[in-house]
């Protein structure tokens, strides 16, 4: 018998209301490791809510999500489905980083403070390793000369940059980015996307939201249209960016390259 591989992400029937709105409306969507999958759509159709359900930053309101293998703020007792605590959420959330929209950086602590803090607060990694960690990362994302410059110090794509290695230096199995160069001037997006595509390269499994679709077409190994918090269509970016077959998927597209 084939051998089974447990997917990264799993999501099934995932919906997600606020009030009478349903940002996720009976989402399912598989992940596999090692897979690089972009979700592109209009603003509010659900895509960053779905991260920040993969991730427990939001409680889905009914259907279920497992991330690498592990039912996502629950766990089985018997037949019953027990909730986790908010520390054991917490601790189910380091299998995966988060890249935001803005960057987060903690104003007061340099660059390599800001990527030390947390494996040595929450990982109790030795502090030694740790700053060893960071200033690989930092020499990863190209930035090992800014070890010391504050964000103020920083543009807005080295301070993009320095949060993937924040991310990074918690070994997340899963890497989840939003939109993370639409807060930088254009000039600016290149910077960040080359670390992201050296990422995918290297094998991380990543769900990115963006707009970028040149971006999209090139790194994606997938790619996942959503429109009104449903799934429309995916499949390989030479088909979902270049010959859709949902209308509304061929709408979205013309707007954005129009």
């Amino acid at each position: 018998m084939a051998e089974t591989t447990i997917p990264m992400v799993k999501a099934l029937s995932v919906t997600k209301r606020f009030g009478t709105l349903a940002a996720l409306d009976d989402v399912s969507l598989d992940i596999a490791q090692g897979e690089v999958v972009c979700i592109v759509g209009p603003s509010g159709s659900g895509k960053s809510t779905l991260l920040r359900c993969i991730n427990q930053l939001e409680r889905i309101d009914s259907g279920a999500i497992w991330v690498d293998g592990d039912l996502a703020g629950f766990r089985q007792d018997g037949s019953r489905l027990v909730e986790l605590t908010d520390r054991d959420i917490a601790r189910q959330r380091l299998a995966s980083g988060m890249v935001f929209q803005r960057f987060n950086l903690f104003a007061h602590m340099t660059a390599l403070q800001n990527i030390v803090e947390g494996p040595v607060t929450v990982l109790k990694r030795p502090r030694r390793d740790a700053i060893a960690e960071a200033e690989a990362l930092l020499s990863r994302v190209g930035l090992a000369e800014k070890r010391d410059a504050y964000p103020s110090e920083l543009s807005g794509g080295q301070q993009q940059r320095v949060a993937i290695a924040r991310a990074l230096a918690m070994q997340p199995r899963l890497m989840l980015f939003d939109e993370p160069t639409s807060a930088l001037d254009p000039e600016l997006v290149g910077e960040v996307l080359a670390v992201m595509r050296d990422l995918a390269r290297s094998g991380m499994t990543m769900i990115v939201v963006t707009h970028e679709l040149g971006f999209a077409r090139e790194v994606a190994s997938r790619v996942v249209f959503m429109d009104q918090g449903r799934l429309v269509e995916q499949g390989p970016p030479a088909q979902v960016l270049g010959a859709p077959q949902q209308q509304r998927t061929r709408d979205f597209i013309a707007a954005v390259l129009s």
